[in-house]
C-alpha cells in the first residue's frame, strides 16, 4: 500500500531527505563484484507523479476542509497512533468529561467494523465510522464526504480518530488545526526515533497507559528525551484515561482552544 497510496511521497517530503543513485554494486558467485548502470528513471518518475497527484487531490480537499471548519468556528484535531495506543478510550473518557459542557463530533477511521464507533454512540451524540478497507489511512476526501453528517451549527471540537498506523496517516493531511502522536508506555520509548515523521510533525504527544508504567521495563525519562530530540517543542502530556490520572491537564487543555 506505501508505494501506491502517496504516504510514501509525502513521508519524505515531511522529514526525509532521499538521493537517487543509478550505479550500484551487485554481488556475484564467482567472487567478484560487478557494478552496473541502471536507469530506473521512467518507473521513478511514473510513481512520484503518481504519489504527488494523490497527495495534490488531497491537499485540496484538506484546505476545503479546513476553510469549512474554521468558517464554522470548529476545533478539529487529528489523533494519530498505533493500534492498541488508547485512542477510543481516551476519547471515551473525554467525550464523558465534556457531556453537556463542550458539543463534540467524531469521526472515527479502521479499515473494518464500526466497533469503535459504537463505543462512543452513548457518550456522542454526532459519531461517523469510516471503513477504509485496504487503505492504511483516512484522506481528506473521506472526510469530506462525511462532514456534513458529523457536523452541526453547535460543534465546538472535531475529533478525528485515524486508522493504527504510525506511518501513512502523517502524510495525509485531512483539513485539522494540528495533529496529536499518541505513545503508549507499553509501546517502548523509542518509537519517536523509529518513527519520526508523525512526531516531528505533531503538536502535542500524549503518553498514555502511565498507570502501567511500574510495571514495564520502560524508561519515561528517554522517552521524553527522544520526543524533544525530533520535536524540540512539542508539548506532551501524559495519562492514564483508566485512572484518571493527567487527564484534567488534556480536559482543559482542550477547553483553552474553545473561544
Amino acid at each position: 500500500m506505501c508505494l501506491d497510496c502517496g504516504c510514501q511521497e509525502g513521508n519524505e517530503k515531511k522529514f526525509f531527505h532521499t538521493h537517487d543513485h543509478n550505479g550500484h554494486t551487485h554481488p556475484h558467485t564467482d567472487g567478484h563484484d560487478h557494478s552496473h548502470e541502471h536507469t530506473h528513471d521512467n518507473a521513478n518518475s511514473r510513481m512520484v507523479k503518481l504519489e504527488q497527484n494523490i497527495l495534490a487531490k488531497n491537499d485540496e480537499f484538506a484546505e476545503k476542509n479546513r476553510k469549512f471548519l474554521k468558517e464554522k468556528g470548529i476545533i478539529t484535531v487529528n489523533l494519530i497512533s498505533s493500534p492498541g495506543s488508547g485512542k477510543t478510550t481516551l476519547l471515551e473518557k473525554t467525550l464523558e468529561r465534556f457531556k453537556g459542557k463542550v458539543n463534540c463530533s467524531v469521526i472515527v477511521g479502521d479499515q473494518s467494523t464500526d466497533n469503535d464507533a459504537k463505543r462512543l454512540e452513548d457518550k456522542c451524540d454526532n459519531v461517523h465510522q469510516i471503513e477504509t478497507h485496504s487503505s492504511c489511512h483516512i484522506n481528506a476526501e473521506q472526510v469530506s464526504d462525511v462532514l456534513s453528517k458529523v457536523i452541526n451549527d453547535d460543534t465546538q471540537i472535531l475529533f478525528i480518530e485515524n486508522v493504527g498506523n504510525l506511518i501513512c496517516p502523517a502524510a495525509f493531511e485531512l483539513g485539522e488545526d494540528f495533529k496529536i502522536a499518541l505513545l503508549s508506555t507499553t509501546e517502548g520509548e523509542d518509537k519517536p526515533i523509529k518513527y519520526p515523521v508523525l512526531f516531528s510533525d505533531a503538536r502535542i504527544a500524549i503518553l498514555t497507559k502511565t498507570d502501567l508504567i511500574p510495571y514495564l521495563d520502560w524508561d519515561l525519562k528517554k522517552c521524553r528525551q527522544y520526543m524533544r530530540q525530533i520535536n524540540p517543542g512539542m508539548f506532551i502530556f501524559e495519562l492514564s484515561a483508566k485512572t484518571g490520572e493527567g487527564m484534567d491537564a488534556w480536559i482543559n487543555y482542550l477547553e483553552t482552544l474553545i473561544v
